[in-house]
């Protein structure tokens, strides 16, 4: 438990005055609390035993304000914890996703995204609980245990005696079933992680499990993880129904021998019948705060499993780190001697160019040849193992990722369309230029088709472009390309799904700016790049040829392999 208070006390320090008003409302409760314990004796010893009427016309007035003192500090308690609790939880939301957005590309490739989901959302969907919940369930029943332990010892420190020596005995069985509780909770979590894993990779993949008919398939290993958070839940709420009943045995065994013990003070004239309920009441009264106490501690083991799966996330840094030198324009790149390594496999081997702007460069070569490894070091997705990569002389760490982002346009293999406008999506994190997104979408050759939706730029597209075709999505990714003005684009396959009309129209069109930037241009379709300045032939992470498309026809033997693959 004190694990949790040292990991959120600096998020509770910038809740000052919340935490006064918390903290202020939690007393009024206890002091209510007590105080209506107290009331008992009055209203037996002086007006049921003693017939006092005029102390019976002030406990009504007495019990009103004690239970309405009791309420407003309540109130105020609740609203105060749920607003840290859920503004803490806000915070750790936006600072774990941000955390995340900024790690390296092998880090990110090797976690599996229902990990990352379910972290981000189940994990600190039980943290939230605590901090909202828990944490201040604990304060509240701290104070009502120091307050209503205070009084019963008021009352008669020998009751309190016996009641104060049997509950402690209840710690022993529920410090076990707490660290039972912390270890199925884990194992809980990573089961629920899996879960969404399975979900996230069934409805990523529908198309290809529907055109397969393997919905049982599917459904069998997805119902295989749901059985097994089934069985891990179980066994987390077979540890948690557990503290009850412990608790309340211990506490019966307390409760009986104070009772017994009082009885006979009250028989013998030690105590009076007022004095004896009051203690009694405070007994009851106590026992409560010290059940819900346990319990707190006992769900405390999930929430400390899940911050400790979260702060793994937060302890991982990347490698990849933004330099700080602006980068203004990009006139020239310089690959010297580049290797790549990918969890100690060679990607790449001694690769030198230098590119220089107003000239296309085209990859071309096998899968796994190296022409996205060579791209991934572009764009600073990763960094060379060995050798240097220069821009305008400079290495590339040296400049802000930012800078260096806002240069280079990268349209990849895989087109991503996001559930927002036309506009914002070509636009995208940047500012709006409405002249601009229709110039971009002309150069793209798709604003013939925006022009005549219902609201043109301003028509908002689906979750991943599902009411646009491959052609269109694929403009759309070019032309928010083309929004950034970039001194450098790369087109990983942009073309591949356009009709030859269509590609011939944006070859034109990227010919026509090629004076403006380097274009590099990764293609399966040798046909694309047949006006290509510089064909680069990549073979095992080698560039084995390079030249025109006419020179390499001539010369390479790599290349005839490409361009006829019955030579092979």
């Amino acid at each position: 438990m004190k694990d949790l208070f040292r990991y959120f006390f600096p998020y509770f320090k910038a809740y000052k005055k919340e935490f006064l008003f918390a903290v202020l409302g939690m007393i009024a409760v206890a002091a209510g609390t007590t105080g209506s314990a107290q009331l008992l004796k009055p209203v037996l010893d002086q007006v049921f035993i003693n017939k006092d009427r005029e102390m019976l016309a002030l406990i009504p007035f007495a019990i009103v304000g004690v239970f309405l003192l009791k309420s407003v500090g309540k109130y105020v308690q609740t609203y105060y914890t749920i607003y840290i609790g859920n503004d803490i939880v806000r915070k750790i939301r936006n600072k774990l996703s941000l955390h995340l957005m900024y790690q390296d590309m092998a880090y990110l490739n090797k976690m599996r995204n229902g990990e990352l989901l379910s972290r981000t959302t189940n994990d600190i969907a039980r943290v939230q609980n605590v901090v909202s919940h828990l944490i201040p369930s604990v304060l509240l029943n701290a104070l009502l245990i120091v307050s209503l332990t205070g009084y019963v010892i008021y009352e008669s420190p020998k009751l309190a005696f016996y009641f104060l020596v049997v509950m402690p005995l209840a710690l022993v069985p529920l410090q076990i079933l707490a660290k039972r509780m912390k270890r199925y909770s884990t194992r809980s979590q990573e089961s629920a992680a899996d879960l969404t894993t399975r979900l996230t990779e069934i409805f990523n993949n529908i198309e290809i499990i529907k055109s397969n008919s393997s919905q049982t398939f599917e459904q069998q290993r997805f119902g295989d993880e749901n059985m097994n958070f089934f069985e891990l839940s179980m066994k987390q709420s077979k540890v948690n129904a557990l503290v009850s009943p412990v608790l309340e045995f211990f506490g019966s065994i307390a409760i009986a021998v104070a009772i017994y013990i009082g009885a006979n003070e009250v028989i013998d004239g030690y105590m009076t019948v007022g004095s004896f309920f009051a203690f009694v009441t405070a007994l009851f009264m106590l026992y409560d705060p010290i059940k819900k106490f346990s319990n707190i501690h006992n769900q405390m083991q999930d929430a400390l499993a899940a911050t400790e799966r979260i702060e793994e996330l937060f302890s991982v840094t990347p490698a990849i780190t933004s330099g700080k030198t602006v980068l203004e324009h990009i006139e020239k790149i310089d690959f010297k001697n580049v290797s790549l390594l990918y969890e100690e496999k060679p990607a790449l081997r001694n690769v030198t160019l230098e590119a220089e702007t107003g000239k296309v460069y085209a990859l071309v070569g096998d899968s796994g040849a190296g022409k996205s490894s060579f791209i991934n070091l572009l764009v600073r997705f990763y960094d060379a193992s060995d050798g240097t990569l220069l821009i305008n002389d400079r290495p590339i760490q040296s400049y802000t990722l930012a800078s260096l982002h806002r240069k280079i346009a990268f349209v990849t293999q895989r087109i991503f369309i996001f559930q927002d406008t036309v506009a914002h999506n070509v636009a995208y994190g940047e500012k709006v230029d409405e002249e601009r997104v229709k110039a971009a979408l002309k150069k793209a050759f798709i604003w013939e088709f925006i022009a005549q939706l219902p609201e043109g730029i301003n028509t908002r597209l689906d979750e991943f472009g599902t009411n646009l075709s491959g052609g269109q999505r694929q403009r759309i990714a070019l032309a928010r390309a083309l929004y950034k003005d970039p001194d450098v684009l790369i087109l990983d396959e942009a073309t591949s799904a356009l009709d030859n009309k269509s590609e011939k129209a944006i070859h034109a069109a990227l010919e026509a700016l090629k004076e403006e930037m380097i274009t590099f241009i990764v293609a399966h379709r040798l046909s694309t790049i047949e006006h290509a300045d510089v064909i680069l032939v990549f073979k095992e992470g080698r560039i084995v040829d390079r030249g025109t498309y006419a020179e390499l026809l001539e010369h390479s033997e790599e290349f005839g392999k490409l361009t006829n693959p019955k030579q092979s």
